[in-house]
């Protein structure tokens, strides 16, 4: 959770914190206007002031100081997306909302993807009614927006007209629609319309992504109705601005539109789940929000990664827009492509292994040193603190809570001696080698999460009986840390065809969960998105995907398979051939680590685990499958498998791979193996 959400363990607190800072900041504010008005030095407590009848004092001959100027002004809230992340984000939109009651603005504001959604009408139903009776606890009106989780359907069958349009405009309201509160217009757009003619909607695909004729031509007129207000606000949930997948858009043309209006004062949008400010355009303000009860790839506050609203204050000539989490308030404007990009360097200082030596006996006992570098490659000094993880308890080590500075594009070597005494009723664990992470940026020290690096280990001997007489068994996995890792040095897949294939039986369908992953821009993977299962593959820089109509059953043994013949990418589930796409090129291959029940980040680690249970992991080099075919329950190996994991048991830390290449994947901090 984040810090939001442990401050919910005493909402009481929380609300007290984030309103009195928020009242300190508006003292602040009035108390500094008061010195600039007067000037510090010389302020004479004799100095005479015009008398003032709002001014009163009973203390004899007190100064009478300079009152706030008298304006119209009023407040309103904007709220980030809801959506993506464990059902526990609906807790955090509980606070939200009562954190809002207290900070009493005149209405609240969404930016879309208010419900799970991706599924059929009765769940939605469900989904829709949970979250109105959470948003009908505000004492103020508020105003929902559409997001691709409130309109994209998933479910048996062709998918009904708009999806699930015409439900969100039941239940909700209109897709676009405008209305007007004190000196201010405020206009919602749509920015999920799709395709009418073959009913697709996708926010990845520009030509998708376009404004209709309908609602062009609508947003004309909104404008034209808010011509002589001091102030337009527009919403929406894609923030189209940015490029990226919504190239190719007509975003320009809805730029265009509110720059001749010439009354626009900013436009607020969600999806991307960070704080991200594009700055001023022509006089309009870009702001996208982070989350609010949503999933977050990071839990960094200080980085923009975290639950929070937005707070407008609205004035006849400015506005002003802070960013609230609960107990602080942060100022959206500093979260600028350039600092992003600052912190996504700073994330990747980390610790690698460049040398070991370490080889495991069977009897579990080890002794070597391995060679640790850290390089920072980010634009501003880094405070690190390296230690061995202590979960790596049976280990014993050199390194002891070293502290290190480093400056910009400074690198640091050290060795460190490790062993470990033959104990066979002893726990085996892989040591880690970890580093706790400070950015030391250009107004605040920014605490990033710790990431630790394993060793890896060379096997000295496997026993004889590893993979046979053998109790069925499958990976179980809960979390991150609960997923197996193979190093990519370790596959040797070579280009062309190939096969990778999966039992999967998922405990909840909710999020992206990765099934089998070595994605980043690159390479390939098994997901199940919102439980319906998809395969990846990037060639030569594009995705290709393959993806099914239907989501897997929950607590159900179901075997999926992946396969690129060099002309298509496609998908088997059950045996069944069940979607191809046509794809050509070369792989995009990565150094990163492919995750049996996760997906690597950035800095390699593990995130969007796949929630359930996965056994019988298998690659191939080929195309194993054309036709359908009846699924073993237990995989064999040949001599084009790259990899084999049965997960029937362990070697201490360690599956062992029953392919002829004959690695191993390393087991999570918390991975468990279970009877299947």
């Amino acid at each position: 959770m984040t810090f939001l959400m442990q401050m919910t363990v005493k909402p009481s607190t929380a609300r007290f914190v984030a309103s009195g800072l928020l009242g300190l900041c508006t003292s602040l504010a009035l108390t500094s206007a008061a010195l600039s008005h007067e000037g510090v030095a010389g302020h004479s407590h004799d100095h005479k002031h015009p008398a003032n009848d709002s001014f009163f004092t009973t203390r004899g001959k007190a100064q009478v100081l300079p009152l706030a100027k008298e304006e119209d002004v009023f407040h309103f809230v904007v709220y980030g997306d809801r959506t993506g992340g464990v059902p526990e984000g609906l807790k955090v939109l509980e606070q939200a909302v009562a954190d809002t009651n207290l900070l009493s603005p005149d209405l609240v504001m969404t930016v879309g993807d208010l419900i799970q959604g991706y599924n059929e009408k009765p769940e939605w139903m469900r989904q829709m009614a949970e979250y109105k009776e959470i948003m009908n606890q505000l004492k103020m009106r508020w105003f929902p927006v559409a997001g691709n989780h409130d309109v994209y359907w998933r479910g048996k069958g062709p998918a009904p007209a708009g999806q699930h349009d015409s439900n969100y405009e039941q239940h909700f309201g209109p897709l676009w629609y405008t209305f007007r509160h004190k000196n201010a217009g405020f206009i919602v757009l749509y920015s999920d319309e799709g395709d009418p003619v073959s009913n697709k909607k996708a926010f990845n695909d520009g030509k998708l992504q376009q404004m209709s004729e309908q609602q062009l031509k609508f947003l004309g007129e909104a404008l034209e109705r808010h011509k002589s207000l001091d102030h337009v606000f527009v919403f929406l949930h894609h923030p189209r601005w940015t490029g990226g997948g919504y190239t190719g858009t007509n975003w320009d043309t809805v730029h265009g539109m509110m720059k001749k209006a010439g009354n626009v004062s900013a436009v607020f949008a969600g999806h991307i789940h960070h704080m991200r400010f594009d700055g001023h355009k022509d006089g309009i303000a870009y702001y996208t929000l982070a989350t609010t009860g949503g999933h977050l790839s990071a839990e960094i506050p200080g980085a923009g990664y975290l639950h929070h609203l937005n707070i407008v204050t609205v004035r006849p000539d400015d506005i002003s827009v802070a960013a609230l989490p609960v107990g602080a308030v942060m100022d959206p404007k500093e979260f600028t492509p350039e600092f992003l990009a600052e912190i996504q360097a700073a994330r990747k200082v980390r610790p690698q292994i460049t040398a070991s030596d370490l080889l495991l006996q069977t009897d579990g006992s080890a002794a070597g040193q391995v060679t640790v570098k850290l390089h920072n490659s980010s634009p501003r000094e880094m405070q690190v603190t390296a230690s061995i993880d202590t979960a790596s308890r049976d280990w014993l080590s050199s390194l002891d809570h070293d502290h290190l500075t480093l400056a910009t594009g400074a690198t640091e070597t050290f060795i460190v001696k490790l062993r470990r005494v033959a104990d066979p009723q002893a726990t085996w664990t892989i040591p880690r080698i970890t580093l706790d992470r400070v950015f030391v940026g250009e107004t605040a020290r920014i605490q990033l999460p710790s990431v630790s690096t394993p060793v890896e280990l060379d096997l000295a001997a496997v026993p004889a009986d590893y993979f046979s007489n053998q109790t069925d068994h499958c990976l179980e996995v809960k979390g991150e840390q609960s997923a197996a890792r193979i190093a990519s040095d370790a596959i040797g897949l070579p280009d062309g065809p190939f096969t990778l294939e999966a039992w999967l039986n998922p405990s909840r369908s909710e999020g992206m969960q990765a099934a089998v992953t070595k994605t980043q821009q690159s390479d390939y993977a098994i997901f199940c998105d919102e439980g319906v299962p998809q395969f990846d593959l990037n060639l030569d820089g594009k995705y290709y995907t393959a993806e099914a109509k239907e989501k897997l059953p929950v607590g159900k043994w179901t075997h999926v398979a992946g396969v690129f013949d060099g002309k298509q990418v496609r998908l088997f589930i059950d045996g069944k051939p069940i979607s191809a796409v046509d794809a050509k090129g070369k792989r995009k291959k990565n150094k990163h680590p492919l995750y049996v029940g996760a997906d690597p980040d950035n800095s390699g680690q593990p995130t969007r685990p796949f929630i359930g249970k996965i056994d019988e992991v298998r690659l191939t080099a080929g195309a194993l499958y054309s036709e359908a075919f009846e699924p073993a329950e237990r995989l064999v190996p040949s001599e084009k498998t790259h990899l084999l994991l049965h997960f029937d048991r362990t070697l201490g830390p360690y599956v062992l791979d029953h392919s002829p290449r004959g690695s191993k994947a390393n087991l999570g901090t918390k991975s468990t193996l279970t009877a299947r």
